[in-house]
């Protein structure tokens, strides 16, 4: 009899009706009627396998912080009927707090922290958009926006359908292996 084995926990799919796009839309408006700062949305589709969206802001205060977050997660409640898969961290005795909506996670940092860790330097390969204060649309978020290419080697390219498995000349500007000009 073989022993149990001590694989990680498999991540299951959000079944909720909203979208990670939708989601990560009622979390930017939710933290910037919060008065969030320096509001960052990151689409990892083409670079992660496990999250769509990022949503990263910044609090001035472990008060502003707990107001935040609490605004994220009424927003998702009441709009999406969602409620985080997971939450790391507590304002007041952590510095970053993270909410896990599966398509969609949601990061709110003290600013030093935010400094320290800088996501958006470490998953530099995503497509990165800073939403302003009076930010009207997203364009990263849009309908329209293209989805990303997969990075090679990371998990979102090992999952990509059969019909985009050979990255084209248009998407890198080069042929791809067996293609001509």
């Amino acid at each position: 009899m073989a022993a149990p084995s001590a694989a990680a926990p498999v991540r299951r799919p959000r079944t909720g009706p909203v979208a990670g796009r939708e989601l990560a839309r009622l979390a930017i408006e939710a933290a910037l009627d919060k008065k969030a700062k320096d509001v960052t949305v990151m689409d990892l589709r083409g670079v992660s396998g496990e999250v769509d969206y990022f949503v990263i802001a910044s609090g001035e205060a472990d008060l502003q912080i707990r107001a935040i977050i609490e605004g994220v997660v009424d927003r998702l409640r009441t709009d999406a009927g969602e409620r985080p898969v997971s939450r790391e961290g507590e304002p007041g005795s952590s510095k970053w707090v993270v909410l896990d909506y599966f398509d969609l996670v949601v990061h709110v940092f003290a600013p030093e922290q935010r400094a320290y860790y800088d996501l958006e330097r470490l998953w530099g390969d995503a497509p990165t958009e800073h939403v302003d204060e009076d930010a009207t649309e997203v364009v990263l978020l849009r309908d329209d926006a293209p989805r990303p290419m997969p990075v090679a080697g990371t998990p979102a390219a090992d999952v990509r359908d059969a019909g985009d498995a050979t990255p084209s000349k248009a998407a890198s500007g080069d042929p791809a292996p067996g293609e001509t000009e």
